[in-house]
């Protein structure tokens, strides 16, 4: 090669290198871009020595009745005011949500005070004006009468069966047509006649009819018509589909949202429900039990609407015994919103409480055990936590009221553990408890770092019941993503508190779509049809969780955005470990998982994914699935790193099945 060839090889070989080394480095930034999600290491120890068991009754469900979450809700009466008590004791009063059917020329109600009930003095007195017997005053098509739309609308289904009840009497013969029918009346979808004579209703009688609808209308409503001059009462009219869980009273849609959590605690009636505006408008148990006729009804005059009490003491414990979760009441301590009851004379408030236990725990020969006996019950519900009124420990008399109903409820039941209203998180209580009330409501990113609130909580002391917690509607709108989010990040930390933190439950629970009095819930539904908001869905990733054991975790890396926590668990005669992570930011992270403390081959499960494109987005009837987790298998093979991709705005579980454990002994 002479040497002006060997100059121009030389010149290509330089040419070619430059283009070889410009690629390689556009290939590397090329890479450092694909890799350019932040990495986190979520460093778990599964050792005995840091492993701990997780409280049995960890997560459960607050149940108040709050935006007709049981009025129109759980509880399936289809009869909104069936008593006619809702409009008062004053006479004539107000029947809503009952209507005419008619005009004045041939048809005339009121109330008056002559129902057979001593404590539902109210009934209704129609007089019918009209007849089709060559009067001159004939009655309109279809008769004259009274029609009940429900809770803004009945659900009546074609092929169901319906058992309406009712108290009636007359002065005359009666010939009274009881339908379902459209919301306008134009279409009959049952109907049955209850024919009598004057004799056989001249007192009050119990007629009971089934009825069997033939169409559906989700907006239907129950009507009492007749074309017979006369004058008719009627009380006490009740409309249940016959297909209650367990004949129990509780709508099946509703109650399997409930059942889905698998919730190891109900705490109920309330919530502020309990306490009243007033105490005069208070909830009171004694006046919930026995005959649902005989129960008065009251106004809840903070969410501001009539119950009928259906829903009562009695029914409460049935429902937690139909979940398989421990009950928690809440009872009054002599504290509304607006007045208070001095200690010195709250005593009629503590025994109160004492006869509410013995209904629930008392034998059936006991004074109250018997009343429970006679509704159906003989043996005694599993009642094991009371909690002392909502929210009152600010109030005047609260500590000293707490202090009589402690002191009277230990020594008549000393197993009983008893939660006080006033928070211990950071300062010691002054009076004695087993656990005590922690209640917070505030926004996402607030919520999103209180999930480290009870970090250095004193272990020493009572445990923590953190019975009402959720992102506020500032955030949440409706219930989106993002509180959902919050919400996760928040139960993450609790999770990781379990040995302070002894309960979790969110509130509220329900809403009816008809009477938003507080936004966002859990659970959104109507007559007919129900969703769930992501804040529900959140709760679904921690149905394993009670009873399990935590494994100590800690986070490294740029984690500002990331939550996780790791727990075991045992399903089905197999062990698994449970990673959840909630990535709060706008960008992917990678979440690498290193586990110390035991040798074991881990294999993919399953794993879930709650996220959406935007995270204002929400669930809603026409759209229920928006927002929904996302399961998948898990691929994994026993060489692969335990490395998951975090999406932006997500919530992320994932399930490794472990083959085999041996741990790993640490030198002493």
């Amino acid at each position: 090669m002479d040497m002006k060839t060997f100059w121009r090889f030389l010149k290509s070989v330089c040419i070619l290198s430059f283009f070889i080394g410009a690629c390689s480095v556009y290939q590397s930034l090329c890479l450092v871009d694909a890799q350019a999600d932040a990495i986190v290491t979520l460093q778990v120890d599964a050792s005995n020595m840091t492993r701990r068991p997780i409280p049995e009754t960890l997560f459960g469900i607050f149940f108040e009745e709050i935006n007709h979450a049981g009025a129109g809700g759980l509880w399936a009466e289809l009869v909104s005011n069936r008593g006619f008590e809702a409009g008062g004791q004053t006479i004539p009063s107000n029947i809503w949500p009952w209507s005419i059917i008619g005009d004045e020329s041939s048809i005339y109600v009121v109330t008056d005070r002559s129902s057979c009930f001593e404590r539902n003095k109210i009934a209704l007195k129609m007089e019918v004006l009209c007849d089709n017997n060559g009067s001159s005053n004939s009655c309109p098509s279809g008769g004259v009468g009274i029609y009940n739309p429900g809770y803004w609308g009945m659900n009546i289904e074609e092929g169901k069966k319906y058992k309406v009840v009712f108290y009636v009497r007359s002065t005359g013969d009666i010939d009274v047509s009881v339908s379902f029918t459209s919301s306008n009346g134009s279409l009959t979808l049952a109907s049955e006649n209850i024919i009598a004579l004057a004799s056989d209703v001249s007192t009050w009688t119990k007629k009971e009819l089934l009825l069997e609808a033939n169409g559906t209308d989700n907006g239907a409503r129950l009507q009492f018509t007749t074309n017979k001059k006369g004058l008719i009462w009627f009380d006490q009219v009740s409309a249940m589909p016959m297909d209650t869980y367990k004949g129990h009273g509780f709508r099946n849609d509703l109650f399997q949202m409930m059942v889905d959590l698998k919730p190891r605690f109900i705490r109920f009636p309330g919530g502020c429900f309990v306490e009243g505006e007033w105490l005069g408008n208070a909830f009171r148990w004694k006046e919930t039990v026995g005959a649902w006729e005989e129960r008065p009804g009251h106004y809840g005059d903070v969410w501001k609407y009539w119950t009928d009490d259906g829903l009562g003491h009695f029914e409460f414990f049935q429902l937690a015994e139909d979940i398989g979760a421990a009950p928690i009441w809440v009872f009054n301590n002599g504290i509304s919103h607006n007045d208070q009851v001095e200690t010195e004379i709250v005593k009629p408030f503590v025994q109160e409480a004492i006869d509410g236990i013995e209904f629930s725990r008392g034998d059936s020969n006991s004074t109250w055990g018997s009343v429970r006996a006679a509704m159906g019950h003989p043996e005694p519900f599993e009642l094991k936590y009371v909690a002392v009124g909502n929210e009152d420990c600010n109030k005047t008399y609260y500590r000293g009221n707490y202090l009589e109903f402690y002191d009277a409820i230990k020594k008549a039941y000393p197993d009983i553990k008893i939660i006080s209203n006033c928070d211990a998180s950071f300062k010691p209580l002054d009076h004695p408890a087993d656990y005590f009330d922690y209640h917070v409501y505030t926004l996402a990113k607030d919520l999103f770092s209180r999930s480290h609130d009870f970090d250095n909580t004193p272990r020493n002391g009572p445990k923590a019941f953190v019975s009402e917690y959720a992102v506020n509607k500032t955030d949440a709108n409706n219930g989106n993503l993002l509180a959902a989010l919050g919400e996760a990040a928040f139960l993450l930390g609790l999770e990781k508190n379990s040995d302070i933190v002894g309960m979790v439950s969110y509130a509220p629970l329900f809403v009816n779509t008809n009477d938003k009095r507080w936004i966002p819930d859990a659970i959104v539904f109507n007559s007919s049809h129900l969703y769930g908001t992501p804040s529900y869905w959140v709760q679904k990733f921690f149905t394993e969780s009670s009873g399990a054991t935590l494994l100590n975790s800690t986070l490294k890396g740029n984690s500002s955005s990331v939550e996780a926590s790791a727990i075991s668990f045992q399903a089905n005669g197999k062990d698994y470990v449970q990673i959840k992570a909630v990535n709060f930011g706008e960008e992917s992270v990678n979440l690498k998982v290193m586990v110390t403390g035991l040798i074991a081959k881990f294999y993919g499960s399953k794993k879930k994914v709650l996220t959406s494109a935007n995270v204002m987005d929400e669930n809603s009837f026409s759209t229920p699935e928006m927002i929904v987790p996302q399961e998948s298998l898990l691929e994994m093979t026993e060489e692969e790193d335990l490395m998951f991709v975090l999406p932006p705005h997500s919530f992320s579980s994932f399930d490794l099945l472990k083959q085999s454990e041996n741990i790993i002994k640490m030198p002493i």
